[in-house]
């Protein structure tokens, strides 16, 4: 089996070590935890996170695990993972790597849970978990990597759906400590529970793709430890049988070498996006591009006058489901070229306050969005690694101004600085936590390898 792509990811999994984690990875994975709790903490504030925990309280029978944002609310293990996932994904202001998938979200609820739900005399310690939730990342993006096609925005389902599903297994097998042969066998297992369709981007169903990777991929884990077997080839290519390839049109996996004193991380070689705002990823190129024209169009004018603009043209790539002219939810307004550019032109940023109904609706907005016009310029691909967004303001005046990004704040090729995540986490967390809790917790996830106990956390 370890000749096969399968038996060399199971072998991975069961043989990497704290020790092969390095500095970087250690610390770049640390803020990855802390900004998606924080995420998850105010995610537990929206709608659509109160609908799936009424559901998931029906079928609560062993509830051990925690609760994002209700302090002495628990639930089963895997329903407190997938309750948790939709908090973290409920208003898109969580994580993005390339290529692109959220693997934060589809990991750490598995693993707080499984955490609880261990008996005293096995809890993982922080360096048990960190090296778990760097085992989901490293099998997420390995997959992601097999495919061409996985690097462009996706069209036919949600990344997350399937690779996180997959992260989430391998995570969970770690952190439980796994046999090989059950590695392999969580693998095949989840990869029969994964996939969700983009028809359900911008809908409250989303979230559930986060919540569902989580869940499924940790009770994949569950099933492998209590002998359940599946396909020990799942993520090999082969011809007239689709494993893990019926989810990719272009298929060319590589085994995943043993780790070494050597072995180098995909986290190492690339850092993540982080967004300061709650929207979809792309949305962030084209308010950053906003703000800069709205700075150019003050000092033209002395101040934002919508009337004396003619025209808004936004230049971004070709994406179907993040091309909306006039969003009528919030869920679509996170998913809005269009809105968010706008939203940027006329309140001077975007934030949580954007997607509340009273902002969508404003008849000042949608006057603006009646003057947006839509190209797609053929050097701007539908890529994260390489996609720009431009805003140009055509003014009755015929001046032109324009605003121009290519990698914003936040992206991981200029990532977020140490302050600006602390910023957001505890702008976050102070919606549900008191203020000394959510210090304890930067402090916690700052020094996880010294945690006795990660159910702590």
């Amino acid at each position: 089996p370890e000749e096969t792509v399968t038996g060399s990811f199971a072998s991975f999994i069961h043989a990497v070590r704290p020790e092969h984690l390095s500095k970087t990875v250690c610390q770049r994975s640390k803020r990855m935890i802390l900004d998606s709790i924080g995420v998850g903490l105010v995610g537990s504030t929206t709608h659509v996170f109160d609908i799936a925990l009424q559901y998931c309280r029906l079928y609560s029978s062993v509830a051990v695990s925690s609760v994002y944002g209700k302090p002495g609310v628990k639930l089963s293990p895997t329903l407190a993972a997938f309750t948790n996932g939709v908090a973290t994904h409920s208003m898109d202001f969580d994580d993005t790597w390339h290529p692109a998938t959220h693997p934060s979200g589809a990991v750490l609820p598995a693993l707080l849970a499984a955490s609880q739900m261990l008996p005293p005399s096995t809890k993982p310690n922080g360096m048990d978990f960190l090296l778990a939730f760097n085992v989901g990342l490293e099998v997420q993006g390995r997959l992601m990597h097999f495919s061409t096609e996985a690097h462009d925005i996706p069209k036919r389902f949600h990344p997350p759906s399937v690779v996180g599903t997959m992260g989430s297994a391998a995570a969970t097998a770690k952190l439980l400590s796994l046999s090989t042969a059950q590695c392999a066998h969580a693998l095949g297992i989840a990869a029969s529970l994964a996939g969700a369709p983009m028809a359900n981007a911008a809908t409250q169903a989303k979230p559930l793709h986060i919540g569902n990777a989580t869940r499924l991929g940790f009770e994949a884990a569950l099933l492998a430890a209590r002998g359940m077997e599946a396909n020990p080839l799942i993520l090999d290519d082969i011809p007239g049988c689709s494993g893990f390839s019926a989810f990719y049109s272009v298929y060319q996996p590589k085994p995943l070498s043993t780790p070494s004193d050597h072995h180098e991380f995909l986290l190492e070689k690339q850092d993540i996006a982080f967004k300061r705002f709650p929207a979809h990823l792309g949305m962030h190129w084209v308010v950053d591009a906003a703000l800069s024209v709205r700075n150019l169009f003050i000092n033209y004018a002395g101040s934002f006058s919508p009337s004396l603009i003619r025209t808004i043209v936004l230049k971004i790539p070709v994406s179907k489901y993040i091309n909306r002219p006039f969003p009528s939810s919030e869920h679509q307004a996170r998913h809005s070229f269009q809105f968010n550019a706008c939203s940027a032109l006329l309140d001077g940023e975007v934030g949580l306050s954007s997607f509340r109904e009273s902002s969508i609706h404003r008849q000042e907005l949608r006057e603006l969005l009646d003057k947006v016009v839509v190209e797609h310029p053929e050097d701007n691909a539908a890529n994260f690694d390489k996609m720009y967004g431009e805003v140009a303001l055509l003014l009755h005046s015929g001046d032109v101004l324009t605003g121009k990004c290519d990698t914003f704040y936040g992206h991981w090729r200029k990532p977020l600085s140490k302050e600006s995540l602390l910023k957001k986490f505890r702008s976050n967390a102070s919606h549900v936590l008191p203020e000394e809790k959510i210090e304890t917790i930067i402090s916690m996830v700052d020094n996880l390898e010294d945690l006795s106990d990660s159910s702590q956390l």
